[in-house]
């Protein structure tokens, strides 16, 4: 099964995903358009693909699945649960969107994929593009860790260093896009990743019984984990299986807040240069979907939250010392939760564990 189209937010313009179009020639941004999901889960496999009927592009699953999804919840404290994706294949969430989106290469009949990323995505894209056969050329940030490159290298995938921000390494992504079997895997533009993302949704609500919960706090860069949750959580309403979608608690780095100054001044991009924040996997200090991250906070009445390094580095300690890995990024949200008060049950992202 294949979607039917990418639809530009901005024009409404459509596009067939055999044209391999990142953006719209309005410079509008992209949603998967014609679509209804079906977020009822199948009994079989014990995976996010027991949720393939809601997902618009499917075929060859089964030979790219590596068993991503139905990530545990283990307790955190009264009423509140740790959804812990850093167990997922390559130690991210961002294994659900990947899967999606090289299903959607291989559909649009692509060779190579080109990516840039600040580690987890580029792993976890490289991950499966070498298990659909396709080559991958990865741009990272010049500060990306050493051992995110030497990962990202195992898998055969081509890794361009490039000097400057996310915007400058983006830039050099779409520059390397040379051939018409090229396919550009964004995280942040393909849609397709919020629809892997969102499944992380579709988990919460049937791992609670089959309700959502009062609260869903989750580290924001780029926000592709909270844009596909609130998809999931959106689609579950709208098939009567939920009545309403949970409040959505968006954290960021004290050294890199761009959504937070969104939110409270309408001032886009705002954010220390290069995200000065041990968080590097939220360190995005002009996100491209930022009204639309800000949009989905409004309209759950979230908020966004702000924590700081020593924070971040001790709620990191204390999450270790109890035998859950995780890297700054994921303890951000845990970070946050830590001495507030939320509508529960609460769920705290743990999204991963690549140090």
């Amino acid at each position: 099964m294949v979607m039917a189209c990418y639809r530009c937010r901005r024009c409404a313009r459509r596009y067939a995903l055999e044209d391999r179009q990142w953006a719209c020639s309005c410079g509008g941004l992209f949603d998967v358009g014609d679509w209804v999901a079906n977020p009822l889960p199948s009994e079989l496999p014990w995976s996010m693909w027991r949720y393939r009927a809601a997902l618009p592009v499917t075929d060859g699953w089964e030979d790219l699945t590596l068993g991503e999804g139905m990530t545990p919840l283990l307790p955190a404290g009264p009423d509140a649960w740790y959804k812990v994706d850093s167990l997922m294949p390559t130690g991210s969430y961002k294994d659900r969107g990947s899967v999606a989106l090289i299903l959607g290469a291989l559909a649009a009949g692509a060779k190579r994929v080109v990516a840039d990323s600040s580690g987890n995505a580029g792993l976890s894209l490289a991950t499966y593009a070498a298990r659909a056969g396709l080559g991958a050329t990865v741009f990272v940030p010049q500060a990306t860790s050493g051992g995110k490159v030497v990962r990202l290298e195992r898998t055969g995938a081509v890794v361009r260093r490039v000097a400057g921000d996310r915007g400058a390494t983006a830039a050099a992504a779409l520059d390397a896009l040379s051939t018409g079997t090229d396919f550009y895997a964004s995280h942040v533009y393909n849609p397709l990743f919020h629809h892997g993302t969102k499944t992380f949704a579709y988990e919460v609500w049937e791992q609670l019984g089959r309700r959502t919960p009062g609260t869903v706090i989750l580290p924001v860069g780029n926000g592709t984990l909270l844009l596909g949750a609130a998809l999931g959580f959106a689609e579950l309403v709208a098939a009567g299986l939920a009545s309403a979608i949970p409040r959505l608690v968006a954290v960021q780095a004290a050294g890199c807040a761009p959504l937070r100054a969104f939110v409270a001044g309408g001032m886009a991009g705002v954010g220390a240069p290069g995200g000065t924040t041990v968080a590097e996997g939220i360190a995005i200090p002009a996100p491209p979907r930022l009204p639309q991250m800000a949009e989905v906070i409004s309209e759950s009445e979230g908020t966004v939250l702000v924590v700081d390094d020593a924070a971040i580095l001790g709620t990191q300690a204390q999450l270790i010392a109890q035998g859950i890995w995780v890297e700054p990024t994921a303890a951000a949200a845990a970070a946050a939760w830590v001495g507030r008060q939320f509508p529960g049950p609460v769920v705290i992202a743990l999204t991963g564990r690549n140090a």
